[in-house]
């Protein structure tokens, strides 16, 4: 493996789990309001993957966590999660291992589905939920951990900016006692002018004298990774914080018109456009959030998750957090 480049994709040994694993839900355009696919007809596409590879990644990412930052609250804890399994960056492998690339997509909808961060995302979500279905979770830790590495000690360094922490920072005793008679309270260490701060060790991270950078793995995009927010956690933890009351109001609407094909639309009849609306492709969701009997936010997207983490952005900056 080069030095700016991913661990390498594990690859399947089931074809079947390969295919559908990248199949996007417009290449056979069903229905969503389907309460249960027919046993002998289960649905092709890569949703339920999609769904599986969501909790697999969170509890891989939360595992890793654990062993890199021990020490770390869970509060902290929560909003460096939430960069780290968040659309940007899961976007960003998706480009790095040119995973649209496999996507089969309807052909109307191709170019403008493989350009979304939202399907960039979906698509890693599928393939780790593929990869658990197929290999096991050994297998998918053992890649996930040497990838998301780098993304979580970035995630790390933002976090604590946010918490108007130094960026270099000494590790926490696992016990600290009471200081000794004489001993100063203060056991800052002076700090190291290296941009990268050192997290509290463990038998898996680098020791205090080394930089937490992606070393060695140098495709981590750290401009990427600091803007990526996990606002829909940062929400629900403000507002349960501050007992608000919340409510969520959703609506599926038309899917989006690839850019390409409206020179041709201005060709068809209204009767026409009419059934076309009626086609079931891709959806697209938008999602309102009330607190306290009052909008604060609406985000639309091509899933609930990411028109609800739309309007969180939006809500969190009407209540007054900016991030």
């Amino acid at each position: 493996m080069k030095k700016n480049e991913p661990p390498p994709l594990p690859a399947f040994k089931s074809e079947q789990i390969r295919i559908q694993v990248f199949t996007h839900r417009s290449y056979f355009g069903r229905p969503n309001h389907i309460f249960e696919d027919h046993p002998d007809d289960p649905i092709p596409d890569n949703e339920k993957f999609e769904h599986l590879g969501d909790t697999v990644l969170s509890l891989v990412v939360t595992t890793l966590m654990g062993d890199m930052f021990p020490n770390l609250r869970v509060g902290p804890s929560t909003k460096i999660r939430a960069l780290i399994v968040g659309n940007a960056t899961l976007a960003d492998i998706a480009v790095r291992y040119r995973l649209t690339d496999s996507l089969r997509l309807h052909p109307a909808q191709a170019v403008t589905l493989k350009a979304s961060a939202n399907v960039q995302a979906d698509v890693v979500e599928s393939y780790v939920g593929g990869l658990f279905q197929d290999q096991g979770l050994e297998v998918v830790q053992q890649w996930l951990n040497e990838l998301l590495r780098p993304y979580a000690a970035a995630a790390y360094r933002l976090v604590r900016a946010q918490h108007g922490l130094p960026l270099e920072s000494s590790p926490s005793p696992p016990s600290p006692g009471p200081p000794s008679p004489g001993s100063p309270t203060d056991s800052s260490t002076e700090s190291s002018p290296s941009l990268y701060p050192s997290p509290p060790t463990s038998k898996n991270t680098p020791s205090q004298t080394q930089p937490l950078s992606p070393s060695p793995f140098g495709y981590v995009n750290i401009d990427m990774t600091m803007t990526t927010i996990g606002h829909l956690a940062l929400f629900n933890q403000h507002t349960q914080k501050s007992n608000r009351a919340v409510e969520w109001i959703y609506n599926e609407g038309n899917p989006e018109v690839d850019p390409a094909a409206q020179g041709s639309l201005q060709l068809i009849s209204p009767s026409m456009m009419k059934g076309m609306k009626g086609m079931k492709t891709t959806p697209i969701w938008s999602a309102e959030v009330i607190v306290d009997g009052e909008c604060l936010g609406l985000g639309k997207g091509g899933t609930k998750k990411v028109a609800r983490n739309e309007a969180a952005k939006l809500g969190l900056r009407n209540l007054g957090v900016f991030v």
